[in-house]
C-alpha cells in the first residue's frame, strides 16, 4: 500500500520535531518517522533530566564545523530569544545555571512536551516503530519523488528531511542511518567521532584514580590555543567534568591537553609571600588551602612534592611545582567514545548543504537537519539550538518563500 505526504521527516528528536511543527504551521502536510517507542528521547536524557534546552548567548563562534559560515544564516533566523519565547508561552519555568546555560525547572519532558502539542496541533502526521529499510529517489506522477519503505509499507513524498542525529548515546539505539543516506546520493560526510566527552588515563596514569571524585576549577588548553576555565572531575576512568568536555572538540589523538589546576593563583607568588611573612609554615599545608587536600596528599604519596618548611623551598624545586601546578601535561589514552558523549562531531558536509534552506545542493528535495550535519555546538545547549535553528530554516526553506531577519512563521 503506497501512501503520500508532501514532507517526510525521518527522526523525532529535537530537530525533527521542531522542524514538523514549523511545516504544520504553515499548513504544510509532513509526516513523522521514527522506530523509537516514544518521541524526543535524548531530550528527555539531556541536562540530567532537566534539559539544558538554549542559552543566553548564542553566537556562531560557540559551533565547530569544517564550514564555519555554514551556521550564520540559521542561527540569526531562528534565535535563542525566539526559542525562549515559545518556552516562556507554554509556561515553562527555567532557571540559568551558569554560563547562560538555560534549564528547564521541572524536566525536560515539559519540552518534549511543548513539542508534541505544537506538532498535535498543526496537524503533523506521527508514526512510531517504523522500521526504514530502503530510500529510494523515483518517478511518481511525471516528476522526480522519494520512496521510503518503512515496515513493508511504501512512502512517497516531495521532500524528505533527514534529522536522524548523530551516533552519540547508542543506549538509544542509534545508527549510522543519516551518513548512509548521505553517501547514497554522493554527499561526502565528514568522519564522525565522539564529541564533549571525558578523557580516559593511558596505564601508566592510572595512578590517578586514586582521586576519583575530586573536582576543581581548572583552565585547560589544547594544541590549537583554544582554552576553556571550568570545573574538571576526576574518575575512576579518566578526567571528566565541563572543562574537560569543552577542550574534547579541539583535541586530536596523540595530543596532550595543557591543564592549569590553580588558574585564579599564581603557586610562585604564594611561595614568596608566605616566605617573607610565615617562612616556617609547611608545603603542604600551603597548597591543601589552595587545591583540594586529598590532591595535594597524592602528590606527596607519588613523590611529585616533598613535604618541607616553604623557607627551605629551593628555585628547582619551586620551578617543578609550578610546572605541577600550572603546566600539567595530560596526554589521554582516548575517549569514553559515544556511550558517554553528548554529541558526535563531524556528519554530513555542510559544503554541500545550503545554509539557507539546509538542502542538499545535488539533490533537490533532501534536507538534513541537526546533529547529523557536520556542525557541533558547545557544551552549554548550543546544540539544542542548532536543532531549533536548522529545523526552522528548513520549514522556511520548504515554504519556499524567503522571509526576512526578524519575521517569523
Amino acid at each position: 500500500m503506497k501512501h503520500y505526504s508532501e514532507t517526510l521527516i525521518i527522526g523525532a528528536g529535537a530537530a525533527g520535531l521542531f522542524c514538523a511543527a514549523q511545516l504544520g504551521k504553515l499548513g504544510k502536510e509532513v509526516t513523522i518517522l521514527d522506530k523509537g517507542k516514544k518521541i524526543g528521547r535524548k531530550i528527555l536524557m539531556s541536562g540530567g533530566g532537566f534539559c539544558n534546552f538554549t542559552n543566553l548567548d548564542v553566537t556562531p563562534s560557540h559551533y565547530l564545523s569544517q564550514n564555519p559560515h555554514f551556521v550564520k544564516s540559521a542561527l540569526a533566523r531562528y534565535t535563542n530569544w525566539d526559542f525562549i519565547s515559545l518556552v516562556a508561552e507554554y509556561g515553562i519555568a527555567y532557571h540559568e545555571k551558569e554560563l547562560g546555560q538555560l534549564f528547564c525547572d521541572e524536566g525536560a519532558d515539559q519540552i518534549v512536551g511543548m513539542l508534541a502539542t505544537e506538532c498535535e496541533k498543526h496537524h503533523v502526521n506521527l508514526h512510531l516503530r517504523s522500521e526504514i529499510s530502503q530510500v529510494e529517489r523515483v518517478e511518481h506522477d511525471e516528476k522526480e519523488r522519494f520512496k521510503v519503505t518503512a515496515n513493508a509499507r511504501q512512502w512517497h513524498c516531495k521532500n524528505l528531511v533527514i534529522a536522524t542525529g548523530g551516533l552519540s548515546m547508542p543506549g538509544l539505539g542509534v545508527t549510522p542511518f543519516g551518513y548512509q543516506i548521505a553517501e547514497q546520493f554522493n554527499i561526502p560526510v565528514v568522519p564522525p567521532r565522539a564529541s564533549l566527552v571525558p578523557f580516559t588515563y593511558r596505564e601508566t596514569d592510572k595512578f590517578l584514580t586514586a582521586l576519583s571524585g575530586i573536582s576543581l576549577p581548572v583552565t585547560i588548553t589544547a594544541n590549537c590555543g583554544k582554552s576553556f576555565h571550568n570545573q574538571l572531575l576526576f574518575t575512576h576512568r579518566g578526567i571528566s567534568g565541563p572543562a574537560v568536555l569543552q577542550i574534547s572538540n579541539y583535541w586530536q589523538p596523540n595530543e596532550s591537553v595543557e591543564i592549569d589546576l590553580l588558574p585564579t593563583h599564581n603557586i610562585e607568588d604564594e611561595i614568596q609571600y608566605i616566605k617573607q611573612r610565615s617562612p616556617k609554615l609547611m608545603l603542604k599545608t600551603l597548597l591543601a588551602r589552595l587545591l583540594p587536600k586529598k590532591l595535594v596528599e597524592h602528590w606527596l604519596e607519588q613523590g611529585f612534592i616533598q613535604d618541607e618548611v616553604i623557607a627551605n623551598l629551593s628555585k628547582v624545586r619551586l620551578k617543578n611545582l609550578e610546572n605541577l601546578i600550572h603546566h600539567w601535561q595530560f596526554t589521554p589514552n582516548g575517549t569514553e567514545g559515544y556511550s558517554t558523549a553528548e554529541v558526535t562531531l563531524g556528519g554530513v558536509d555542510t559544503r554541500y548543504i545550503s545554509s539557507k534552506t539546509m538542502e542538499s545542493q545535488q539533490v533537490q528535495g533532501l534536507y538534513f537537519i541537526g546533529e547529523v550535519l557536520d556542525v557541533t555546538g558547545w557544551l552549554g545547549g548550543y546544540n539544542f539550538q542548532w536543532a531549533w535553528s536548522s529545523a526552522y530554516a528548513c520549514a522556511v526553506g520548504i515554504r519556499g518563500k524567503k522571509l526576512g531577519i526578524g519575521e517569523k512563521i
